[in-house]
């Protein structure tokens, strides 16, 4: 299977025209024809299609908490992330000078092509197509969101706030090595809690998602 199977896969979805998905994946930093045209409209069928899935799970939920709770699903940190977890970020094509520059971990470039790979999806199948698109790679966050109009705090927050509670200090982390080129870059990351004398090690596709898992990992580290 290739890479870009394995999207489709993540997708639950082939697509009949794959010059729209390869325009999907298109920055504009390498040329035309680009994405910003399918973010656009995907932009649209992520909207539309996150306040759907609110809506039917939770019936009570009044307008402000519903919108409030789409916010935190659609947002730029939420979808790079997503767009790392489907496997996305490996495929993304820039120009050599942002694509050296880091482009391929830059949030606002993840976002913008998973956006855009929606709007494809809806050009090329259909707005149900587009949809079941949406919450398979959003399924985990839908899943996590609750009536509070919030989503399940993230282990960084988690472990933030277990080390507040016992009169501890932020955690630190660094990064501790890196591996792989520089478009399909892995990161190791350590997290630290001085007090505690607790250190934990995570890897990910981006620091972020490094941080995460490290942050995960001292989490069960903690004494009761």
């Amino acid at each position: 299977m290739t890479g870009i199977q394995r999207l489709e896969a993540r997708l639950g979805y082939t697509f009949r025209r794959h010059e729209l998905l390869e325009q999907a994946l298109t920055h504009r930093s390498f040329g035309a024809p680009n994405n910003e045209r399918l973010e656009f409209l995907g932009d649209s069928v992520l909207g539309c299609a996150v306040a759907e899935a609110l809506v039917a799970r939770f019936p009570t939920l009044s307008e402000g908490a519903l919108s409030r709770l789409r916010a935190s699903l659609v947002r730029e940190e939420a979808l790079a992330r997503v767009a790392i977890d489907i496997g996305l970020s490996a495929h993304v094509r820039m120009g050599q000078g942002e694509s050296g520059s880091g482009g391929a971990r830059r949030p606002s470039i993840l976002a913008d092509a998973l956006e855009a790979v929606y709007g494809a999806v809806f050009l090329d199948g259909g707005y149900l197509e587009a949809r079941d698109a949406v919450l398979a790679t959003l399924g985990n966050a839908l899943d996590a969101a609750d009536e509070s109009g919030a989503t399940a705090k993230d282990p960084k927050t988690q472990l933030q706030e277990a080390l507040q509670a016992r009169r501890q200090g932020l955690p630190r982390y660094q990064v501790v090595g890196t591996q792989g080129a520089a478009h399909q870059q892995v990161f190791e990351v350590e997290c630290i809690v001085d007090g505690l004398n607790l250190q934990a090690r995570g890897r990910g596709a981006s620091r972020r998602a490094a941080e995460q898992q490290a942050a995960a990992i001292l989490l069960c580290q903690l004494p009761a």
